[in-house]
């Protein structure tokens, strides 16, 4: 469905779509040189030539800042600018011998344009030129005393376009760096959660088909009842993958409580569980089942463990296993990735011998 014009669904940046209107408004400063026109000695035609040609001079920047708004490279703007640019210094020019050193006051119109649509060198360049102009031509009419603070206004206008020149192209970079760091961390995000999601799966999944391959000649129902599961949990890692690349992916704690007895079950490894969850804070209950499912994998894969206890309390998650013990071993990825998401909520991950062997993952928030 294509969304009505002005409805919330536009993404265009307002600076683009109305910022000429900060151009636009210093047109006002152009009627001095129409009344000076309008009340002069000079024939009624070159009157009427003079203003059309401010006129023409004003309709020309206005083009100018929408044209370089609406340009999609900056290729595009320094073409349009310069094209702009050019015609608006013929207007002026053409106006001199009508306005003599009055013609300075479109000075400032073509310094605004030029920081808008040049490199910032060649900018710089046109404001300081434009300064000059605006120091000697009054010296040698003998005006300077009467038109010293029109300098002034020159310069700030160079000085203030300039500097929204220079923060917008900062903002712009900013703006990229920001989209980086976001897309980067969306990378994270789905890296983390597919390892969490496959690993987990595929963990299972490799321990009901030993256990299918070692039952299939003794207890061929139980074997088949394994291998449906099998099915079952490829389908549904299936489906978690697919919700992980939508970013619809959220762990339930219940759901890994149960994973988690299966899991270890499957392995040969005897489950405590919590049965109650409702102490668990709401807050946490995502962030934790996500802890769950990592530590419970790492038990079945590494740990050669006989028992797992998993303890549970309202911001505190404990995985306690009797087996081997983490020393000498790298932490993973998967690890890695839950200390992320654990430290993003200012929690803590900690890992530490058992009592009596064996190894304690504890999530504090």
């Amino acid at each position: 469905m294509t969304p009505s014009p002005g409805t919330a669904t536009s993404t265009v940046d307002p600076w683009d779509r109305f910022g000429w209107l900060m151009g636009a408004i210093w047109l006002v400063f152009l009627v001095f040189p129409v009344v000076a026109l309008a009340t002069s000695d000079l024939h009624p035609v070159w009157r009427v030539a003079g203003i059309g040609g401010i006129v023409a001079f004003g309709a020309v920047y206005i083009r100018g800042f929408l044209r370089v708004g609406n340009s999609d490279t900056w290729q595009q703007v320094m073409r349009t600018g310069i094209g702009h640019l050019a015609v608006m210094t013929v207007l002026a020019l053409a106006l001199v011998p009508l306005l003599g050193v009055g013609v300075l006051s479109h000075v400032p119109y073509i310094i605004a344009l030029s920081m808008f649509c040049l490199p910032l060198a060649w900018a710089l360049a046109v404001a300081t030129l434009g300064i000059l102009l605006c120091v000697a031509a009054p010296l040698l009419d003998g005006s300077f005393g009467e038109n010293w603070f029109f300098t002034l206004i020159v310069a700030l206008v160079a000085i203030s376009t300039g500097l929204v020149r220079v923060l917008e192209q900062r903002g712009g970079l900013a703006r990229a760096a920001a989209a980086e760091l976001a897309l980067a961390a969306e990378r994270d995000r789905v890296a983390r959660d597919v390892h969490d999601v496959l690993g987990h799966s595929l963990t299972v999944v490799t321990v009901k088909a030993e256990l299918a391959q070692r039952l299939i000649e003794s207890d061929p129902d139980r074997a088949r009842d394994e291998l449906d599961q099998i099915q079952s949990l490829s389908r549904a890692a299936l489906a978690e993958i697919r919700a992980t690349v939508a970013g619809l992916r959220v762990a339930s704690l219940a759901d890994e409580v149960a994973a988690a007895e299966a899991a270890l079950s499957g392995a040969g490894i005897r489950a405590e569980l919590p049965d109650n969850l409702g102490a668990v804070d709401p807050r946490h209950r995502v962030l934790l089942a996500w802890a769950l499912r990592e530590a419970v994998t790492n038990v079945v894969r590494h740990s050669g463990a006989t028992l797992c206890t998993v303890e549970l309390e309202s911001g505190r998650l404990r995985v306690i296993d009797n087996g081997r013990g983490t020393t000498g071993r790298k932490e993973g990825n998967g690890l890695r990735g839950i200390r992320e998401r654990v430290a993003a909520a200012d929690g803590t991950l900690t890992l530490t011998p058992g009592p009596s062997g064996g190894t304690v993952l504890e999530v504090s928030l």
